[in-house]
């Protein structure tokens, strides 16, 4: 039983997809339906109809070209760029019995050929008697635009073929003349049939060097310079992703406001001003949600406003430690504060013996979890990330998996941001917020020194630099 159905070539213009479409077109039983899904043409330029199906038919039901395709030949596949229809792009890929192949070339080659095509006219070559040339100016504004399209095309590929346990044949513009490579692609679509050569009808465009092709060569060179290709400026990213956290949200017990925490943040004084804000209790406000209630929940207020609240890093850091690792009570994790004292070296007092607790010893301990976050965060200790202490960043990007916050606020000016948003679902005359500060912040700011704000900031540098956070003190 052979392995696929059909194929799709993932490609960009000017990277050879059209000498790898003739070289495969030249095996027994496979046919390459050139750029079936181009939203400018069907199959190729000029061409009215591709498989009896023309330009309006196929954008109407392009699965109904696909089908087509399928059964065009022992088996059928077609070129797809990435600004080709989405629509099919999803199907192929989620499809097992849909062959991928994936041809790459080096993105400033592609560009320029790209920019001397467009100048030109010329897209393809059969005889180098009809050459058309040009030297064209390099725009380094242009380049970044094809290079981010094509690198967030390939990694949206790359993607849902780990998530669906797929692979793919990968072949670079350079192996195009390579019977060997071919043939593996052949073996790799399930076709008996075997290359002896290549074509030669096409030919080879442009083949000087980048110099003679590019006017403004040295502005180039000193542009290219300065494009981070490797990352380089990245910060180091290793927190695992989160989901949206639904069943934590809260909502005001009839007003459309719901809040979505962030964990170690004001929960306290947010819930008691939601319940204020409708002139109830706090055991009134609605509570764990499911996608389907929240969902529900919203139909049913036709005005809603969602918003989370930021915490500075240290005091939500600190927040956490004090009501996670040092202090008893139902948000305690005694497994993992056990851990911190065994394996870490944390010196920690009794539950019950705090008053003891020196502001010396607070310090160190509290910088001894700091450098273990650091640690966790970065996946490399036997212990969970917390939500109670994930980054901000990495908890608001899990919940834009369900639906981003309407505000994202911040504590020191909760007050006023409270009144404004309470303001754009007709409530003229809010509650004040009450004290927002966790119970141990005065406690913190007595430690407070240099040492302990430059290990938060090496903790949680993505939310100081997405957010830009301040020294707290």
């Amino acid at each position: 039983m052979k392995t696929f159905d059909y194929f799709i070539l993932l490609a960009e213009m000017r990277t050879g997809s059209n000498l790898l479409e003739a070289n495969i077109n030249m095996l027994d039983g496979v046919s390459c339906h050139g750029e079936a899904f181009n939203p400018s043409f069907v199959g190729h330029p000029k061409t009215e109809a591709l498989l009896e199906i023309d330009y309006e038919a196929r954008e109407t039901d392009p699965h109904a070209l696909l089908e087509k395709i399928k059964k065009s030949d022992k088996i059928g596949g077609f070129r797809f760029f990435h600004d080709h229809d989405p629509r099919v792009l999803k199907t192929c890929i989620d499809d097992p019995r849909c062959a991928k192949v994936i041809l790459t070339r080096n993105p400033l080659d592609s560009f320029i050929s790209w920019k001397i095509a467009q100048a030109t006219g010329q897209w393809k070559l059969t005889n180098a008697t009809h050459s058309k040339s040009k030297t064209i100016n390099f725009d380094p504004a242009e380049f970044d635009a094809h290079l981010r399209a094509t690198q967030d095309f390939h990694a949206q590929v790359q993607r849902s073929l780990q998530l669906s346990g797929q692979t793919a044949f990968h072949i670079n513009y350079d192996d195009l003349r390579d019977v060997d490579v071919l043939n593996g692609l052949a073996e790799f679509l399930g076709v008996d049939d075997r290359l002896s050569n290549v074509n030669k009808k096409l030919k080879k465009q442009n083949p000087e060097p980048l110099d003679e092709r590019v006017n403004n060569y040295a502005e180039m060179q000193d542009a290219l310079s300065r494009i981070d290709y490797f990352s380089l400026s990245r910060t180091p990213h290793f927190e695992p992703k989160r989901g949206p956290a639904i069943p934590t949200y809260i909502a005001a017990p009839a007003s459309g406001l719901l809040y979505m925490p962030l964990r170690s943040g004001p929960d306290r004084a947010v819930r008691q001003w939601l319940a204020a804000l409708d002139d109830a209790a706090p055991d009134a406000l609605i509570t764990k949600f499911t996608q389907k209630s929240l969902r529900q929940w919203q139909e049913a207020h036709k005005i809603h406003r969602s918003f989370a609240v930021l915490r500075h890093p240290l005091s939500r850091a600190h927040a956490a430690f004090c009501d996670r690792i040092l202090l008893d009570g139902p948000r305690c994790l005694p497994e993992i504060r056990a851990n911190l004292i065994r394996v870490h070296k944390l010196r920690l007092p009794e539950y019950d013996d705090l008053e003891n607790f020196a502001k010396e010893d607070h310090h160190r301990a509290f910088f001894g979890f700091l450098k273990f976050l650091k640690t966790n965060l970065a996946g490399q200790t036997s212990i969970r990330v917390d939500p109670s202490w994930a980054s901000q960043l990495t908890l608001l990007q899990g919940m834009s998996g369900f639906a981003v916050p309407d505000c994202v606020l911040r504590e020191d000016a909760l007050a006023k941001a409270l009144a404004d948003l309470a303001s754009q679902i007709d409530i003229a005359n809010p509650p004040t917020i009450g004290k927002t500060d966790h119970r141990w912040h005065e406690r913190l700011l007595s430690i407070y020194d240099t040492q302990l704000e430059s290990a938060a900031r090496d903790v949680y540098g993505r939310d100081y630099a997405a957010f830009s956070f301040r020294n707290l003190a």
